[in-house]
């Protein structure tokens, strides 16, 4: 979008927070870039240019604006509705991978040399993947200098910073104030505990945010001792790269309320992301209701409670192992499965409020589970079986970075996959926005009710029509049920 100047403009002028996140205005005059929603007087047009990223805009030599913290702006939802390179890129630079293992490992992962993830990149966001990854740490330090009373080396380190020096450069160049003086501007002295501590963030997103199904979804399919709501909070366990923590989710107006308890401070950038991505914070309901609506027949139910997000995962591989476990039972007895799995195989942890008791347990860690052990029919249990096993040892990969025709494919080819155990894990777990699932009961008895055809094929063509969001039809379209998912915790 950065490219189409006149857009640009008009969405500057209008301060419209819908494109908060889209791009960036860079002010020529002043040297400082701002989210397109800023509260200060718009500069003159030739004044003005645009950029694609924050990344691009530092790189280009100019500071955030004080004022609207464009840093700090909801993730552009452009990485999260396509499976391109670039999408995948830069949700694994989300997830940390350069910080943890370089521009090396990104292109590994990838299955491309450095030298094309670099043209890739610079062509699509204006900045390569070390100063996107740059940009990243810089967000993640402001965020504990304000919010913790944490030393600041402490927060070099746990931003991902090799050095002090590099950290107090960085934080002077973004900013233009130094790490003290940005502690000083805050509105209220950190209250952080340390490495042990939690910490209190407010996640952003694009308004309407309607919390109902995304948190309804999560506290009825929740696993004990994995997964809780309590006091209107969502609470669960998280593995991390350098330990594991436990995220709390509360919806409040305008922002998420989020606590995290850390065994390590350096994954706090990939558990926002992990939250983030959880809760679909990144999506354009926009973009998103306005195509919906097009269709006269899901009108009346975007009008009714617009906003809806999809119930994504923190985990790909858990969520994997989870539906298959919800194979063709009910809610309830999916979680009565996924209980014995944690008890007998998670790793345990400690809940400073007590409730949780376990991490998931990994693939490798169920790799050689005996299928006699587990209370399922024998087909599912070699389903069960052959999933871990492919997950152990690598030859089947779920993750951020995951080529989605090509995962459904691999999955497909499984035994005991059929469309629907592939297509939800397409949806919640590797975040296809357009993916459908026509054979679920729920959307084929919605489907009816609506009068919109109710066989797979059938209802398949006539969603043809909601592309490139039938993920998000798929929520409306289970609202109309009455189901615990759909409702928020009381």
């Amino acid at each position: 979008m950065h490219t189409d100047t006149e857009r640009c403009v008009r969405a500057v002028r209008s301060r419209d927070t819908r494109f908060d996140g889209w791009f960036y205005t860079a002010v020529l005059t002043t040297g400082v870039y701002c989210r397109p929603s800023c509260p200060v007087v718009p500069p003159k047009p030739e004044n003005m240019t645009f950029l694609p990223s924050a990344a691009a805009c530092q790189q280009a030599g100019f500071r955030a604006c004080k004022r609207c913290r464009p840093d700090a702006a909801p993730g552009s939802p452009e990485w999260n509705r396509s499976a391109d390179l670039s999408a995948r890129a830069m949700r694994l630079i989300a997830d940390g991978v350069v910080d943890r293992e370089g521009v090396p490992g990104l292109a590994a992962r990838l299955g491309y040399s450095t030298r094309q993830i670099e043209r890739e990149l610079l062509a699509e966001l204006g900045a390569g993947p070390l100063a996107l990854a740059r940009a990243q740490r810089a967000q993640t330090a402001r965020l504990l200098i304000e919010t913790t009373a944490l030393p600041m080396a402490e927060i070099a380190f746990a931003a991902g910073f090799a050095s002090i020096r590099t950290f107090n450069d960085t934080v002077r160049e973004v900013y233009a104030l130094t790490p003290g003086e940005l502690r000083a501007r805050a509105p209220k002295p950190g209250t952080g505990q340390g490495a042990g501590g939690a910490l209190t963030l407010r996640l952003p997103f694009r308004t309407p945010f309607n919390p109902d199904n995304v948190f309804g979804h999560l506290a009825a399919t929740a696993v004990p001792g994995v997964e809780e709501w309590r006091d209107g909070a969502y609470r669960r366990t998280l593995r991390l790269p350098h330990g594991h923590g436990i995220a709390a989710l509360t919806p409040t107006p305008g922002r998420i309320a989020c606590r995290l308890t850390l065994t390590d401070l350096r994954d706090l950038p990939v558990a926002i992301s992990r939250c983030r991505r959880l809760l679909d914070l990144d999506a354009d309901p926009a973009a998103v209701d306005g195509r919906l609506r097009a269709d006269p027949v899901l009108a009346p139910l975007v009008d009714k409670a617009p906003g809806r997000r999809v119930p994504r995962t923190v985990d790909e591989a858990e969520f994997a192992v989870r539906a298959v476990l919800g194979q063709q039972v009910s809610t309830s007895a999916a979680r009565t499965h996924a209980a014995r799995l944690v008890t007998a195989h998670g790793d345990p942890v400690d809940d400073p409020e007590g409730g949780l008791t376990h991490l998931f347990p990994t693939p490798e860690a169920l790799a050689d589970i005996d299928p006699d052990a587990l209370a399922m029919p024998r087909t599912r249990r070699a389903t069960l079986t052959t999933l871990v096993r492919h997950l152990a040892d690598g030859s089947l990969g779920l993750g951020v970075d995951s080529d989605w025709p090509a995962t459904r494919a691999r999955l497909l080819a499984l035994p005991g996959f059929g469309p629907w155990t592939a297509d939800v894990i397409a949806l919640r777990a590797l975040g296809d926005p357009d993916a459908f699932l026509p054979t679920d009961l729920g959307v084929r008895r919605a489907a009816q009710a609506l009068g919109l055809p109710s066989t797979p094929a059938a209802l398949t063509a006539r969603a043809d029509r909601w592309r490139p969001w039938r993920a998000y039809a798929v929520q409306y379209l289970w609202a109309t049920d009455d189901h615990p998912i759909n409702v928020l915790p009381v």
